[in-house]
């Protein structure tokens, strides 16, 4: 999506002399995707970009994943994650867990109540659901304030990190991909700008407006990259003179932008829609959508509920962050749960959703969710959160085990 956006003090042309008001040369640096054939922003630096004083090794957190074997639903309940006691030291960057991931994307979660170090994801875009909880997204662009109900996109090799409150907290979802994350290209022109029957517009998208400044010398800034551990991930912390926050100005269509959950305007019709119409985002090979608060179907046979469906070419996972969803009563699911519906299995309401949801005309209801064109592994934390029964649920708990 080319949405042209210029903070700050940018030269007249590009590539040529820029001096701060001192006389000090200032450094270019593009940023952008695709090598040099995709989206891209000029930023201007006080200091060089490139200069290193230090480099080691990052543990990450564990990246590895099991295949979904026997291949069964799950329930995840994220809520059992973290405790009050393990929120208070954790951060965005180096206390999130891994739930699913594949080669196209990785899903991971964290409740945080501590800022957290300077991070660059060099892999590819985030982006980051707010789920409950304030943060400031402090990035080399400027500074973003977040709370409930933010997507946050953020492009990858930003280098940013997530500012918590003194006394506060936030429970943050993260979609990480091994490419570029924007809106879905149904809603898009073929010169990227958003189209009329598109659920949201570029008035709904806040980016930074104004550059960010901070002096410190000797500072340490966590990398993700390519490399031989865990699915091709590698951590390296680079140790830089100056504070990364130094950009008196830059302009270009590549940067982070915030996008409220609440501003996405829900396309609903006489009889129940596919999940396409919920679609927000998207990247290579995975799909975001987000179910909202609205009015449901209008032909006076409907049934609201989702139909049962097979997923022959995607995996489907909910994120549930509000209401109350009305395909699921009965199954454990609530605030907090993540459903992992499976390539190859029929999933759809659960037993006497159907008749119960008959004659409504509103649901309040509030998911993210996830859909992959490849199969999703399980992380360290969707083994460790699932209830274990939730592959039972549409036969009242009957499972006949190794049978």
């Amino acid at each position: 999506m080319a949405f042209y956006r210029q903070v700050g003090s940018v030269p007249r042309t590009r590539h040529t002399v820029f001096r701060s008001a001192s006389g000090d040369l200032l450094y270019e640096e593009l940023m952008g995707e695709e090598g040099f054939s995709s989206d891209s922003s000029l930023l201007y630096h006080r200091h060089i970009p490139s200069a290193l004083v230090g480099a080691r090794i990052w543990d990450l957190p564990d990246q590895s994943l099991v295949p979904n074997a026997p291949l069964i639903p799950r329930h995840l309940k994220l809520h059992d994650l973290f405790t009050s006691s393990e929120a208070q030291n954790s951060d965005a960057v180096t206390s999130r867990r891994l739930l699913l991931g594949n080669s196209d994307v990785r899903i991971s979660y964290a409740w945080i109540a501590k800022t957290s170090p300077l991070y660059r994801n060099a892999v590819g875009d985030e982006c980051v659901y707010v789920e409950s909880g304030s943060a400031t997204l402090e990035t080399v662009f400027g500074s973003l304030p977040v709370s409930e109900g933010d997507y946050a996109i953020i492009p990858r090799a930003t280098t940013h990190r997530w500012v918590i409150p003194e006394g506060s907290d936030a429970r943050l979802y993260f979609i990480e991909a091994s490419s570029h994350i924007g809106p879905a290209r149904q809603y898009l022109s073929k010169h990227g700008q958003l189209l009329e029957h598109a659920p949201y517009c570029e008035r709904d998208l806040r980016g930074p407006d104004k550059p960010l400044f901070v002096q410190e010398q000797d500072v340490d800034i966590y990398i993700k990259h390519r490399g031989n551990g865990p699915n091709g991930l590698s951590g390296t912390i680079h140790t830089v003179p100056e504070h990364p926050f130094d950009v008196v100005g830059w302009d270009g269509c590549l940067y982070p932008y915030i996008f409220n959950i609440n501003d996405y305007m829900p396309i609903t019709g006489k009889v129940h829609q596919p999940p396409p119409v919920h679609q927000v985002f998207e990247g290579n090979n995975f799909v975001v959508c987000n179910f909202v608060p609205r009015k449901v179907d209008y032909h006076p046979e409907s049934i609201p509920v989702p139909y049962y469906h097979s997923n022959v070419d995607s995996d489907e996972i909910m994120f549930y962050v509000g209401g109350d969803y009305e395909a699921r009563k009965g199954s454990g699911i609530g605030v907090g749960s993540v459903s992992v519906h499976p390539g190859g299995h029929a999933h759809g309401p659960q037993p006497g959703a159907i008749e119960g949801s008959l004659g409504k005309d509103y649901f309040d209801e509030l998911g993210v969710m996830v859909d992959t064109f490849r199969p999703l592994d399980l992380g360290e934390a969707a083994l460790a959160s699932d209830d274990g029964i939730y592959a039972s649920s549409w036969t009242g708990g009957r499972w006949l085990n190794g049978k």
